[in-house]
């Protein structure tokens, strides 16, 4: 488990994924929950910050610091489960965008 500190607008931009949204009287089948809303806001927070958004934990110093498990990037695929290496360094990753 690793220690990370998300910024004030993603804090924003994670609470007001979880805001529940208005049922529309037209609408084709159900809404998406809250409690999926509040996953899909963590899964992207997680891509973004390099993160397992299913570990995430929060860690008693404040609304902005969590714990979870690392990702690391397994690379490019370049055919037959291959994968070329990613060092999260050159910025140029189509995968993780590191």
């Amino acid at each position: 488990m690793k220690d990370f500190e998300m910024t004030q607008t993603q804090l924003d931009t994670l609470m007001e994924g979880m805001k529940p949204t208005p049922m529309i009287a037209l609408q084709c089948g159900q809404g998406r929950s809250t409690q999926e809303r509040a996953n899909d806001a963590w899964n992207r927070l997680g891509k973004e910050m390099g993160f397992d958004h299913y570990t995430a934990r929060p860690n008693g110093k404040g609304d902005r610091f969590f714990t979870a498990e690392s990702t690391v990037c397994k690379g490019i695929a370049i055919g037959d489960s291959n994968f070329s290496g990613c060092d999260a360094s050159a910025g140029d990753c189509p995968e993780c965008g590191k």
